[in-house]
């Protein structure tokens, strides 16, 4: 029985915030955990706190990066308001108008990523490429103007790891150097690693929980044209 579900991660853009908070909207250089679980809650059509905290809490996540990609910076002006704690729009004091809301977001372009995403019930990863395959909701890579440019699911397998994982799929790449060392982010033991707060908690209030991640190296051999 598969523990492991592939899903390619490659559009013309990608964002997936870490720290976004008010007016800065950031991305991480490489998909988190949240974003990915956001994705396959859409595909199950899942959107209430307590089955997206499940759901988190029974995948692990790692990312081969065989496209980092180009950043990006979008200078973005809402016009209309926002509303303030009592439900009303704020307005400029000086000219009674509704305030624009600015906010700087960033994207990466062109990038190419490769998830592996394990579970130790072989029957959610069978549900989770059910549901990749025909999702109930459009999915989306990390923001909803981020479409994928091909199709997520990149198939399923059994490996006693996430880094065994993601060394068993061949690199698509145009360089003729092989085997390529490329980078890769791999969920981790609590205390080992990167402390990053990733984890979903709460989708309603916006909060997160701790998540351990660590870089690491890995050799890739390449598809070899036919």
């Amino acid at each position: 029985m598969a523990n492991t579900l592939f899903l390619r991660l490659e559009g013309p853009m990608q964002s997936w915030g870490e720290r976004a908070r008010w007016s800065v909207r950031d991305t991480a250089d490489a998909p988190t955990k949240s974003g990915i679980v956001g994705l396959l809650a859409c595909a199950l059509g899942w959107n209430t706190d307590p089955d997206l905290r499940n759901l988190s809490q029974q995948i692990r996540l790692g990312v081969r990066c065989d496209r980092p990609g180009t950043p990006l910076i979008d200078f973005h002006t809402v016009v209309g308001g926002v509303m303030s704690a009592e439900g009303k729009v704020k307005k400029n004091a000086n000219t009674g108008k509704a305030e624009t809301v600015v906010s700087w977001r960033h994207y990466l372009c062109d990038a190419s990523f490769l998830a592996a995403v394990q579970a130790d019930d072989s029957g959610l990863i069978t549900r989770l490429a059910e549901a990749i395959q025909t999702p109930r909701w459009p999915v989306f890579l990390g923001r909803k103007s981020c479409p994928p440019g091909l199709p997520p699911y990149a198939g399923v397998g059994d490996y006693p790891g996430l880094i065994e994982a993601l060394q068993s799929t061949p690199l698509n790449t145009p360089q003729k150097q092989d085997p390529l060392q490329v980078r890769a982010v791999i969920e981790c033991r609590p205390g080992e690693g990167v402390r990053r707060r990733e984890e979903i908690d709460s989708r309603s209030f916006r909060t997160f929980l701790p998540r351990y991640t660590m870089e690491v190296s890995l050799t890739v051999k390449v598809l070899q044209e036919a």
